[in-house]
């Protein structure tokens, strides 16, 4: 058991040395990796390369970049990732972090090492090298027969928004959040660096250049206040060739198509200078856009368009330009007047519109074209401000009066004459203050000495009338012309009270002649009014005649009304009587007719029926043969239907009839006895009737029950 124990005591042992032995190692293969000039780069950095030594010998005066295997900083920085053979006792990695641009933001580059910079530069020329990331490339680079060696200070080349990975020993990138560089760089080096990157703050140099889309915090003239889309960009050049003599703006170029040219609105600083751009304030101006201009290179003002108001127009005064030919002729002696783009006067006005006019390069003269007011009116001033200065004009009367004249005067300036009008006065107020005014005041004294107060304020209107024929001959020799002359009522300028005391006599003299007039008037109303009342007596007896005169003719119009209504009531009675005579005419003799018609068509019924009955009589008797048989037989039919029997009620017979009927009593034996009884009384004699006769008997009858 002791043995086993020591045994196990033993393995412990070996195994705890082991794990030591493995955890020292473990320990110890980051110092072996370093030790073996192995080095790790995170992907979020970069790592910048300072050669301690080499056996080719230190960087050359004024170097600072080792671009052959000299000790010093190296051209080539080191990635993310695992890189060998950078032994710790040669080499010493400086590891830093990408360099970030913000979105919408510029950077700017100082280079510490290159080419050093002309004498007419100031920021170094564009290099080729990949925004700065190919280090070798920019202090060697070429490209063709030229060279583009990279120069040492501010770059003319920008950074936008990205990520860079930019050797910092070789460059300092400068942003709005931060600086980007190492930190062994000197204290006045720093120093520096911080002073500009204040600089650029205040200048807002890190923000891109935004015209007509963003309120603009300040003018170059406070008097003049625009919202966000009424601006421009005035653009002064601090780098290239200066200006030449006598220029005071440079001219603009660049402006062409061609893309060798083509500065992209001072973007591109290289095009801008291969076109002969100068330094110092340009004629040509940034309009409504976003533009990355380096603030090293070009420093941008905003400042208002210029507006011409409706019923305006701007006269141009260009600073800008070639000398000029004179277009105003050679009667005009009061200046020259040139085209567009030439220095001078510009006979070309420019129309109501915002304009992105350069104020360095010239300045517009507002010139109204409608009719304005002027006012010689003390303490009365237009909107337009031309009047401000103006006074009402002192006068002295033939009476000795001392009058103040408040005048207003209404101008109108011929849009096409503006430019003569500002080529002969510098602008509007000048025309005002230094013609007008003198001109006016001296025309109305000298009318004034030639009248009396009284004269002065009887003959206004006439005094009104000669000054504005007078005037408008005067103005149309200043290339103006005057609408209207409006003359106030004259006023002390101290309370004396002489001319109220003038004004006092005129009332009452005039009242007097005015009451005059009245008590002339009143006596000729008072004859009016005698008249009146006479007429008015005439009038009233004038009604009840009128009335009596209007009864009568309304009587003698009734009665003439009545008389020709019975006038034609008798012809209508007239009328209606004969019309019934003839109405009663005609039905009496409708009726004779009628009745003749009736009476003749009874007759010939009568007749026909008459005829008929006879011819059937006659058809009767013929078939009797004799008359007195059938009138016999008449009288038996006549018997037979009597309700009174003629016999006894019960009579036996002996015989029967011909036809075998015992009721037929016609043709009986009994029958014939009564008939030769009645015919023996009658006085006829009664034949037998043969056998041709029955058989005309019996077609007889037969046609009369037919």
């Amino acid at each position: 058991m002791e043995t086993l124990l020591l045994a196990f005591n033993l393995d412990l042992s070996f195994v705890m040395w082991i794990g030591i032995g493995l955890a020292s190692a473990i320990m110890s293969l980051p110092v072996a990796a370093w030790l073996v000039g192995v080095r790790y780069i995170p992907n979020d950095r970069v790592g910048v390369v300072e050669k301690l030594w080499s056996h080719k010998g230190s960087l050359g005066e004024g170097r600072l970049m080792a671009s052959r295997g000299e000790a010093g900083y190296q051209v080539q920085l080191l990635r993310g990732g695992i890189h060998f053979g950078y032994w710790p006792w040669q080499y010493r990695i400086h590891k830093t972090s990408l360099t970030i641009v913000p979105q919408g933001k510029i950077g700017y580059v100082f280079a510490r090492d290159g080419r050093a910079v002309d004498s007419d530069q100031t920021l170094a020329r564009v290099a080729p090298c990949n925004d700065f990331q190919d280090a070798r490339a920019f202090l060697s680079g070429k490209s063709g027969e030229q060279e583009y060696v990279g120069q040492r200070g501010r770059q003319r080349a920008i950074l936008r928004e990205g990520v860079y990975a930019i050797n910092l020993a070789l460059f300092v990138v400068i942003t709005e959040d931060c600086v980007y560089r190492l930190s062994m760089m000197s204290r006045r080096e720093s120093q520096m660096i911080d002073k500009w990157r204040e600089l650029l703050q205040a200048a807002h140099g890190f923000d891109p250049v935004v015209v007509g889309a963003s309120p603009v915090p300040h003018f170059r003239d406070s008097s003049r206040s625009t919202d966000a889309g009424d601006t421009i960009g005035v653009v002064t050049v601090h780098d290239g060739p200066t200006l030449d003599t006598g220029q005071i703006i440079a001219p603009p170029v660049g402006i062409e198509p061609d893309a060798l040219h083509n500065h992209s609105n001072f973007q591109d600083i290289e095009a801008f200078l291969r076109a002969g751009g100068r330094g110092g304030r340009q004629f040509a101006v940034l309009t409504d856009g976003t533009y990355f201009i380096n603030r090293w290179f070009a420093t941008v003002e905003l400042n208002p368009k210029t507006v011409v108001p409706i019923g305006n127009v701007g006269v141009v005064v260009s600073y800008f330009g070639k000398e000029g030919c004179d277009v105003s002729g050679d009667a005009f002696r009061h200046g020259e007047r040139v085209v567009s783009g030439e220095r001078g006067v510009q006979a070309k006005t420019l129309s109501p519109g915002k304009y992105a006019f350069n104020d360095y390069a010239g300045h517009v003269h507002l010139v109204p074209t409608t009719n304005f007011v002027l006012h010689w009116i003390t303490g009365r001033t237009e909107s337009h401000k031309y009047d401000e200065s103006l006074k009402s004009i002192d006068l002295v009367t033939a009476d000795a009066y001392e009058p103040a004249l408040p005048l207003s005067v209404v101008v109108h300036i011929d849009y096409q004459k503006a430019a003569s009008v500002v080529q002969r006065f510098g602008d509007v107020k000048k025309l005002i203050t230094q013609t007008l005014d003198p001109l006016l005041s001296a025309y109305f004294r000298d009318i004034a000495h030639k009248k009396t107060m009284l004269e002065l304020l009887h003959d206004r209107d006439l005094i009104q009338e000669e000054a504005r024929n007078e005037l408008q001959r005067k103005f149309c020799e200043f290339d103006i012309e005057l609408v209207d002359v409006l003359i106030g009522k004259p006023e002390t300028q101290e309370a004396t009270g002489e001319i109220e005391m003038l004004l006092e006599q005129l009332r009452l003299r005039q009242l007097s002649q005015e009451q005059v007039l009245t008590y002339e008037q009143q006596c000729a109303a008072s004859e009016k009014l005698k008249t009146l009342k006479m007429a008015q007596a005439h009038a009233e007896m004038q009604t009840e005649l009128t009335q009596s005169r209007v009864e009568i003719d309304i009587a003698k119009n009734r009665g003439e009304a009545e008389l020709e209504q019975a006038r034609m009531r008798a012809e209508q009675t007239i009328v209606d009587a004969e019309a019934d005579h003839r109405k009663h005419l005609l039905m009496a003799e409708a009726e004779g007719k009628a009745k003749a018609m009736l009476g003749e068509g009874e007759s010939r019924r009568v007749a026909l029926e008459g005829e008929a009955q006879a011819s059937v009589l006659r058809k009767q008797i013929e078939s009797y043969g004799d008359p007195r048989l059938y009138a016999i037989s008449i009288v038996s039919k006549h018997l037979a239907h009597s309700h009174q029997p003629l016999v006894p009620q019960q009579l036996f017979m002996a015989g029967a009839s011909r036809d075998g009927d015992s009721t037929n009593v016609d043709q009986g034996p009994l029958g014939m006895l009564i008939e030769l009884l009645l015919a023996e009384k009658v006085g006829f004699q009664p034949s037998l009737p043969t056998d041709t006769d029955q058989d005309s008997e019996s077609r007889s009858d037969t046609s009369l029950h037919a």
